[in-house]
């Protein structure tokens, strides 16, 4: 059998939380770090040996096309009288607030017999192997699902067949040298019901 520590595995998981761009301070990532937090993704459970995510990572002037990309795309598929200037402008400069600026994808498998719900419930544990993997390394971020996600012109613009989905962005950065609020949770025992008897 391995053996971990598991008061520290406690803590990973209690102590990881979203922080968001604003509280990154702006220091850029060695990739080789960015590597093992992806690879770690790679490690998810996947039913079948799918391994439906897929992960594009915008780094240095990456992060500005993409930028230009989703708030281009945001302007032409909005209706006039829904179209916000600030929302373009904050879509188009936000990868450029992240070290690295993710974007999460599920790759529908050749296995049509595992169900669609599987394969983006793989691809979010992937998700939070990186973003534990992120904490355990002193990093920060945060899985963000606005903007064009849902929209079919994002998921063709980056190549995805019909069958597969983004599932939203995750901003990686370098955290500031402040103390951040612990994670907020209600009490784990109101969402837990235990079946102890069996009665005929």
């Amino acid at each position: 059998m391995y053996s971990f520590d598991s008061n520290e595995v406690t803590r990973l998981i209690r102590t990881r939380r979203s922080v968001y761009p604003q509280q990154f301070s702006g220091e850029i990532i060695p990739r080789e770090m960015v590597e093992t937090l992806l690879e770690n993704a790679h490690y998810a459970p996947t039913h079948g040996r799918t391994e439906p995510w897929h992960f594009l990572v915008y780094a240095g002037e990456g992060r500005r096309h993409f930028g230009e990309l989703h708030a281009d795309l945001y302007r032409t598929h909005t209706p006039e009288e829904k179209f916000k200037e600030d929302t373009y402008e904050k879509m188009k400069l936000r990868p450029m607030e992240c070290s690295h600026f993710i974007v999460i994808c599920m790759k529908r498998g050749n296995k049509p017999n595992i169900p669609a719900w599987e394969e983006l419930a793989a691809t979010a544990c992937a998700v939070q192997n990186l973003h534990l993997s992120a904490v355990s390394l002193g990093l920060a971020g945060y899985w963000g699902s606005g903007g064009m996600t849902n929209h079919p012109s994002l998921r063709e613009a980056l190549g995805l067949g019909d069958e597969d989905q983004v599932l939203g962005f995750f901003h990686l950065g370098m955290p500031k040298d402040e103390t951040l609020p612990p994670a907020q949770r209600s009490d784990w025992r109101e969402k837990t019901h235990w079946v102890e008897d069996y009665v005929m």
